[in-house]
């Protein structure tokens, strides 16, 4: 069970790291919505990997049975590696590459809520939000808590739920 976990949770998090590391590089040169999008979409293509860890472990470890519990398991922890790196390979953007990030993100978001039209009083209020985002990116803890609740909550916690929803067996009984 731990090859299983160890190696699916490792594929996806180096396709989700590919799909932020890529982002990050479009970030730079473009606004921030494709870069947003393509790192949803490298979220959700790495978590098939969630789905083939459980599969791979109910068809070829359990003899075809698995029960729901189990499955969330082994789903939960395969996430939680993925988002683990996802985590790891951020704070290296971040800080070493992408230190005004939140300052980028704030002016980007400004000129968003002006285009969609927001009146100014919606558009303090949500200036002030993103200033208190901007203080608590200024301290790790923050950025690392922050920064998994991205790609844990909710994809990486639904996938597992809804694999193991699908995926769940019981023994068959001979007879």
């Amino acid at each position: 069970m731990k090859k299983i976990i160890i190696t699916n949770g490792l594929i996806a998090g180096a396709i989700v790291a590919t799909f932020m590391v890529y982002g990050t590089y479009k970030m730079n040169q473009e606004d921030f919505e494709p870069s947003m999008i393509l790192g949803y979409a490298g979220m959700l293509i790495a978590y098939v990997f969630v789905f083939l860890g459980i599969k791979n472990y109910r068809d070829n470890y359990n003899n075809g049975a698995i029960t729901f519990g189990k499955a969330f398991k082994i789903g939960m922890l395969i996430s939680l590696i993925a988002a683990t790196i996802y985590v790891g390979v951020w704070l290296i953007e971040y800080y070493c590459f992408f230190p005004d990030f939140m300052e980028k993100y704030a002016t980007v978001m400004e000129k968003n809520w002006q285009k969609e039209g927001l009146t100014l009083a919606e558009i303090k209020a949500k200036t002030e939000e993103m200033n208190m985002f901007k203080e608590l990116y200024k301290n790790p803890i923050w950025v690392i808590l922050i920064t998994y609740s991205e790609i844990l909550l909710p994809i990486g916690v639904l996938v597992p739920i809804i694999s193991a929803l699908i995926l769940k067996r019981q023994q068959k009984i001979a007879q």
